[in-house]
């Protein structure tokens, strides 16, 4: 297909000349905000919710973010659903959305609960698709060849099927999308719908590796732990160094929903050459964000297509110490926040979420260009006695613990424990490398020393110990199927706590 490879690089790179479009984009982006909010409120302001809270009395008012903020209360899944979504999954109509929402998502989360049912809307559905092309458009400020616009785009989530029942469609957030995709773009789509909407994890990576020579790969997206084990299979079963070996061609990663750094060194001893890493922030509540440009990290907050942000401060006077939102937080705009200081994120959107809280927490690179980072799990922290341990600091310091001892962390996870009159942190790793324990153990310490100020001087008051355990890779892996947590777009969690941290010690007694 050279002819459609060059006319799709044409027309992305046509686009990407025409810069009034991202200015545009950029300038100003909290009017930008204002305009989607009061979009927001104009189309539910006849629904239960709308109507409920006065969108019509809102819409009014000059300060309508203002007005907003002091009206709508913030919710966590569980208050908006008993509340509110549990009516449309009833089949109610015009609950916090017009219409009668038809699909509902379930949260990939991680190995800690029972999935959550996000709701969908169409409108939520286009959205994402513009979003999609968007990110698709922003390929133009990437020297690709004319032949990478040809190969195949290999997305590993999962399952693509839905299952009905008898009120709403529920599934995957890629099933729900799958019957969206540009039709030009099912030529480039791997594995197909046929593969894509098996529901056992196993079977599924058999079909792909079975067909895997007949594909010319070009891009990858998925979570890197489930991908990485895909590529190892695909290099076992053919007998090859590398997976350029069999996709030559292979120039993209995009990923998502978790730290990649931890990954890199394993994900790139399986490659003959880099790829171009592009992140996405691409969750059951919306397209939030996605890597615009290269050479750099962040990525660029999606401000004019059906979400409203607010950005709460992650510290002590509005989370409490499990990580709960209290019940009247500071909530800023876009134009209150600033760089390097981390924020939870709320969103308000076209699917029918007010004031939500999503979960993740962020960090502003650039205000200029609206880019963030994402940092960890408002519930994903350890802060036992003050150390104000973020994920973003473990994931660091393992990056740096891989480098300094030459070794492939696969997964891990910690736990705050009490530990004699005081606590410790207890670390659990995942690698199949021969390693030394307690040099492991020194190097996490040291590392964290070094990142976190606060973690340094608990150190030495109330956290007298840093206790290690070191586990193959498959024992994490048997974990998530035990949970049913396999593949697709499950993530283990890197903190257990409370009721799952028992369970995960019982687990790893029958192991032993």
């Amino acid at each position: 297909m050279p002819l459609l490879g060059s006319i799709i690089k044409t027309a992305i790179e046509l686009r990407g000349k025409m810069p009034n479009l991202e200015i545009a984009r950029r300038q100003d982006g909290y009017q930008q905000q204002v305009k989607v909010l009061r979009k927001l409120l104009k189309k539910a302001q006849f629904t239960s919710f709308g109507e409920y809270y006065g969108f019509v009395d809102q819409l009014k008012h000059h300060d309508i973010v203002t007005t907003f903020q002091s009206t709508v209360p913030v919710f966590d899944y569980n208050s908006i659903y008993k509340k509110w979504w549990y009516r449309s999954l009833n089949g109610e109509a015009y609950v916090c959305w017009p219409t009668k929402t038809k699909y509902f998502a379930l949260s990939s989360g991680t190995s800690e609960a029972s999935s959550k049912q996000i709701p969908v809307t169409s409108d939520m559905v286009r959205a994402i698709k513009k979003t999609s092309i968007r990110q698709l458009l922003s390929l133009s400020k990437y020297d690709f060849p004319v032949e990478f616009f040809e190969k195949g785009i290999l997305m590993l989530g999962g399952s693509t099927h839905l299952h009905f029942n008898g009120t709403f469609f529920e599934g995957d957030l890629s099933g729900i999308t799958a019957g969206n995709l540009p039709f030009w773009f099912e030529h480039f789509y791997k594995p197909g719908k046929r593969i894509s909407r098996e529901r056992n994890w196993n079977t599924k990576l058999e079909e792909i590796i079975r067909k895997a020579p007949e594909w010319d790969i070009g891009v990858i997206c998925g979570v890197p732990a489930w991908l990485q084990v895909l590529m190892e299979k695909i290099i076992d079963r053919y007998q090859l160094s590398t997976i350029h070996d069999i996709w030559p061609n292979l120039s993209v990663y995009v990923h998502g929903g978790v730290s990649f750094g931890p990954y890199v060194r394993g994900f790139e001893k399986l490659l003959a050459r880099p790829l171009t890493y592009m992140e996405t922030y691409l969750a059951s509540e919306g397209f939030i964000a996605y890597q615009s440009r290269p050479d750099t990290d962040a990525m660029e907050l999606v401000l004019d297509n059906g979400l409203f942000y607010e950005f709460v401060p992650f510290n002590n006077t509005n989370f409490d110490g499990n990580g709960n939102l209290v019940e009247k937080p500071e909530a800023l705009t876009l134009k209150q926040v600033k760089t390097n200081q981390e924020y939870a994120l709320l969103i308000s959107s076209c699917s029918g979420a007010w004031r939500y809280l999503i979960g993740d927490t962020i960090k502003f690179t650039s205000l200029e260009l609206n880019e963030i980072c994402i940092t960890g799990r408002t519930k994903h922290f350890l802060n036992l006695c003050g150390e104000h341990l973020s994920q973003e600091n473990m994931n660091r310091a393992i990056e740096m613990l891989e480098q300094q001892l030459n070794i492939e962390i696969r997964e891990f996870t910690v736990a705050g424990i009490r530990y004699e009159t005081m606590f410790a942190h207890k670390w659990f790793i995942g690698t199949d490398d021969k390693v030394d324990f307690e040099e492991i153990r020194r190097r996490i310490d040291e590392n964290l020393k070094v990142l976190n100020d606060d973690y340094r001087v608990e150190r030495i008051a109330a956290i007298k110990d840093i206790i290690l355990e070191v586990y193959p890779c498959k024992v994490f892996y048997d974990w998530m199927k035990l949970k049913k947590k396999e593949g697709g777009q499950h993530k283990f969690p890197r903190v257990i706590k409370n009721d799952l941290y028992l369970e995960w010690e019982a687990y790893l007694k029958t192991v032993k």
